[in-house]
């Protein structure tokens, strides 16, 4: 299956504050914040919505499109990309801007405070996606919001199927601009959060929504993911045996889990798949560190689902490096 995967690719700052914010803040002063958390650990990794989906993709064997604006800095993190099996030929260089920077504190209970700065992604708009190929599935994650309305638009002038992930951009997007990017999705992603503030944004209730979209799925953390369609189900998280970092973690569920559709997979494997990569991401600093060990996903797979599915997965990754 030919994916293209159109969305951010950014550099991520993540840092750890060895605390807990809501002990800082106080309750009659929310309005006028001013503080300080003193880091104890820098990391600087390769990361972006987009780039994260691509990548696990790509350890999985399906060597999807990326479709991204960066600046004239990418040229390392491209080698990177390719090396791991992602096909760069649709990323845009700017030669004005830098590529986008992600700047992100965690705190000991896993609470995030984050600044993303879009920098080149502001020219992802100019991505035309009717020239980069023949595509088969694109999965449209946050990006410029520009970018988003124009490449959704494109998917349906294309009869491209489509995945819908609007996530942190969701906060930016008015009600008619949500409701664009999700209309027609094949697959809608959020989280619970994300969920909530998508009918805000929208106006429109869970079970309009799911009127206009395939399957809707939504992760939550811990408690596993939710698939709602045409069948609906709960799917358990593979439990952690070491949080390192939660960053990144949705987007291996969704390489996982689409690497499962690609493959024919019903949904609720491919959503077993999704859950033991996202918490192979989740043991690891950095959304693109993470090692694809068919037989440890296959032993955390068992534990949680059983054995059976844990063969299939297994199988299914034989033939991966």
């Amino acid at each position: 299956m030919r994916i293209t995967v159109a969305g951010s690719i950014a550099t991520d700052h993540l840092m750890t504050f060895p605390g807990k914010f809501s002990e800082l803040f106080l309750a009659d002063r929310l309005d006028r914040v001013s503080l300080s958390f003193l880091a104890d650990r820098l990391e600087v990794r390769r990361g972006g919505v987009a780039a994260n989906i691509a990548f696990g993709l790509g350890r999985l064997g399906l060597a999807p499109r990326l479709a991204g604006a960066v600046g004239p800095d990418f040229g390392d993190y491209g080698d990177w990309l390719r090396d791991h099996g992602v096909d760069t030929s649709a990323v845009h260089v700017s030669q004005e801007r830098h590529t986008a920077r992600f700047t992100c504190t965690t705190d000991l209970v896993q609470n995030q405070i984050a600044t993303f700065y879009p920098g080149a992604m502001v020219e992802a708009k100019e991505i035309d996606l009717a020239r980069v190929g023949p595509i088969d599935l694109a999965v449209l994650a946050p990006d410029d919001p520009e970018a988003m309305l124009r490449h959704t638009a494109q998917c349906r002038e294309l009869n491209v199927p489509f995945a819908a992930d609007p996530s942190q951009q969701l906060a930016t997007l008015d009600r008619e601009q949500t409701r664009q990017l999700i209309t027609g999705a094949q697959f809608l992603f959020t989280n619970e959060y994300e969920a909530a503030l998508l009918q805000e944004r929208s106006g429109w209730t869970r079970r309009q929504v799911l009127e206009r979209v395939r399957t809707w799925i939504t992760t939550y953390g811990e408690e596993g993911v939710a698939i709602d369609g045409p069948r609906s189900l709960r799917v358990p998280a593979v439990p952690a045996h070491d949080i390192a970092d939660p960053t990144g973690v949705g987007d291996a569920f969704r390489a996982g889990y689409l690497a499962g559709f690609a493959w024919g997979w019903p949904d609720e494997r491919a959503a077993q798949l999704g859950c033991a990569l996202a918490t192979a991401v989740l043991e690891t600093v950095g959304p693109q560190e993470y090692k694809l060990v068919a037989s440890d996903l296959a032993a955390r797979a068992a534990e949680s689902y059983g054995q059976a599915a844990a063969d299939r997965i297994e199988a299914g990754l034989a033939e991966i490096a």
